[in-house]
């Protein structure tokens, strides 16, 4: 029943059958090379600092092909910029290989501005920094508070705390100095606005601490201080009268009211 497989010509039939195959084989892995672009290899160009458009023709020419792995913003890079680039330079890869690169934000992204009063300027700096935003001016004030920050502005304007800002602009600081060794004749507020007191206080770099109204007021500003602390005048038992003194930094509370004062300020806020 088998004798057709011991035949002379299908073992022969047999023999080329496995012969082709195995030439194909070969072909086959012998063209796999050569269709995978097996070991050949190139050098990654640095395209870091480059334009996005200019990176592109240059791997382009390469014979790589760009893509957009991520994207940063850095105020001192210019828009589009490539700041990295992956696989890097130099790095042998296949030809047609993918170049991902990270670039520059054509926009800057915004952010809040937080509220740094209170802070000590370390720990603004800090804050500022963790948020992509930068130490401007520093100038300094006398306060009780030393190395804390009273005021904080924008391109000259105090900025308020929550206001949309681009990331990499410079906030000015006013600092607190601590305390002068200067002694300054306590000022006689009452009878002005608040307004008024304040403005006058702030040319002597005295810091007007609390505002407590002694009516329904509704205008701070325009509303009259009735009573201070400390007092302009002390009275001595035998009738005589002293000079407050208060230094530069100190703070000094006011009474306010709707109306003006027309009477002497009472004793019990001495």
């Amino acid at each position: 029943m088998f004798k057709f497989i011991t035949h002379k010509s299908f073992l022969v039939n047999l023999l080329v059958i496995i012969l082709l195959v195995g030439m194909l084989i070969f072909l086959f892995f012998s063209l796999l090379g050569v269709l995978t672009n097996h070991n050949e290899t190139q050098k990654v160009p640095s395209v870091t600092g480059r334009t996005y458009d200019e990176a592109k023709k240059i791997l382009e020419a390469a014979g790589f092909e760009t893509g957009i792995q991520d994207s940063v913003y850095a105020d001192t890079a210019r828009p589009l910029q490539v700041m990295r680039q992956s696989p890097d330079v130099d790095a042998s890869v296949k030809a047609g290989r993918t170049v991902y690169l990270t670039i520059n934000r054509a926009v800057p992204p915004q952010v809040e501005m937080p509220d740094l009063r209170g802070f000590s300027i370390k720990s603004a700096t800090l804050y500022l920094q963790s948020l992509g935003l930068k130490v401007g001016d520093t100038s300094y004030v006398y306060d009780i508070a030393r190395n804390a920050v009273k005021e904080q502005s924008y391109n000259g304007k105090p900025i308020t705390p929550g206001t949309k800002i681009n990331m990499g602009s410079s906030i000015s600081l006013v600092i607190g100095n601590g305390v002068s060794d200067i002694e300054l004749d306590v000022p006689n507020l009452v009878g002005m606005t608040v307004n008024d007191a304040r403005s006058l206080l702030s040319s002597y770099n005295i810091v007007m601490g609390a505002i407590i109204p002694l009516d329904a007021v509704s205008d701070t500003a325009n509303a009259f201080v009735v009573n201070q602390k400390p007092i302009e005048f002390n009275t001595e038992a035998d009738g005589t009268t002293t000079k407050n003194k208060i230094r530069p930094g100190q703070i000094m509370d006011i009474w306010i009211s709707k109306q003006k004062l027309v009477t002497a300020p009472p004793e019990q806020a001495q």
